[in-house]
C-alpha cells in the first residue's frame, strides 16, 4: 500500500493533499447504476470473483461538507449506506460505511484527493486479525468513476 506511514504509536499518519476539498466528491451526485466484482473470500489468496449490479443515488449534506448515498441490490434484501464528511481544519474526508446486516458504522476510512484520485485508509480488524484497509476512488473519468478497496495484514507491506 503505497504512501503508508504510522506514527511511533503505532497510528495511521495521513496527510491532505494540497488542493483537498468538500467538492471533491461532486462527480459522484446523482443515481448510479454501480457494477461490482468482489473476492468471495478476503485474506486467503482467493482468486474467486462475483460480479453483481446495484444501485445507488449520492446527495451532498451539512451544507456541502459532507455527503450521503445509499446501495441496494435488486433481488436482494441488502442496504447499505455511506456517510462521507470532509474536515475544513485537517483538510481530509472520513467515509463511515453501515449496512443492514450489522447495523453499525465501520470505523471510517480517512484520506483525501489528489488530481482527481482519492485514497482513504484505516486500522480495522478483520476475523481477530489487526488490518489495514485502504479505499481508493478514481475519478479521472467522471462518467465512470472507480471505487476499490483493499486489506493487508502486515501493516501495508502486501
Amino acid at each position: 500500500m503505497d504512501n503508508l506511514s504510522f506514527s511511533s504509536n503505532g497510528e495511521l499518519i495521513i496527510t491532505p493533499a494540497p488542493g483537498s476539498n468538500n467538492n471533491d466528491f461532486d462527480f459522484f451526485l446523482g443515481k448510479w447504476i454501480i457494477h461490482n466484482r468482489k473476492l468471495k473470500s478476503r485474506l486467503n489468496n482467493s482468486t474467486e470473483w462475483e460480479t453483481f449490479d446495484a444501485s445507488g443515488e449520492m446527495h451532498k449534506i451539512l451544507n456541502g461538507m459532507g455527503n450521503t448515498d445509499n446501495f441496494t441490490v435488486p433481488g436482494k434484501s441488502f442496504e447499505g449506506m455511506t456517510l462521507r464528511l470532509f474536515n475544513p481544519g485537517t483538510r481530509l474526508w472520513s467515509i463511515y460505511w453501515a449496512d443492514n446486516n450489522k447495523g453499525v458504522l465501520d470505523p471510517p476510512v480517512v484520506g483525501s484527493f489528489e488530481q482527481k484520485t482519492g485514497t482513504f485508509y484505516a486500522k480495522d480488524t478483520w476475523q481477530g486479525k489487526d488490518i489495514v484497509v485502504k479505499f481508493k476512488w478514481d475519478a479521472r473519468n467522471p462518467d465512470k468513476p472507480e471505487w476499490s478497496q483493499a486489506f493487508s495484514a502486515n501493516k501495508g507491506k502486501t
